[in-house]
């Protein structure tokens, strides 16, 4: 059996221009050498990578309502947020779903890890699912805005038919939440 070049089409690195360094994002526009020998530019997107959880009470989904500012509209979404660096993405889902929700949980599973947009950032996104949730007190950011509801799955189709979740992380999420009642697992 033959082993697939998975670089048949890499594209090599002669130089990297920083753009910009912020908070979370960083950017800049790397020069690459194609497979056919030119050369092309590409920007880039660096992000230290995020967490989601989903987190199921009582057969009704957790989720947050907050303002997402790139879209200028209010958006529910399962809770997330990014990792610190060096953080353990398993520790980075109990600690935002606490922080966002009240709620804890001592084990959660991975469901899967995905690229937001690999066509020009490096974001990746754990999604884990959590079951047995303990109550509790929710610390929100200083900056950090938001409502906490629990949501049945056709209750979250029909928010996802009106686009009150359109987020990659949360759609995905319903479709895990909806294989797992019809199969009884992730």
């Amino acid at each position: 059996m033959s082993q697939i070049n998975n670089n048949k089409f890499e594209e090599v690195t002669l130089s990297t221009q920083p753009i910009f360094e912020g908070k979370i994002i960083s950017l800049q526009v790397d020069t690459v050498r194609l497979p056919n020998g030119k050369t092309a530019t590409r920007e880039i997107v660096k992000h230290p990578g995020a967490v989601a959880v989903l987190a199921l009470v009582d057969d009704k989904m957790l989720v947050v309502e907050q303002y997402r500012k790139p879209l200028e509209r209010n958006q529910i979404e399962i809770p997330a947020g990014k990792l610190d660096a060096g953080e353990d993405p398993l520790e980075a889902a109990k600690r935002e779903l606490e922080e966002e929700t009240g709620y804890r949980c001592d084990t959660m599973k991975l469901v899967c890890s995905f690229y937001t947009s690999p066509g020009f950032a490096d974001e990746i996104i754990h999604l884990y699912v959590a079951d047995q949730l303990t109550k509790g007190d929710a610390h929100l950011d200083e900056d950090e805005f938001l409502d906490v509801e629990s949501i049945t799955l056709e209750q979250a189709q029909q928010y996802m038919r009106e686009q009150r979740i359109s987020d990659a992380k949360t759609i995905t999420a319903v479709y895990a939440w909806q294989v797992y009642k019809l199969t009884g697992s992730f």
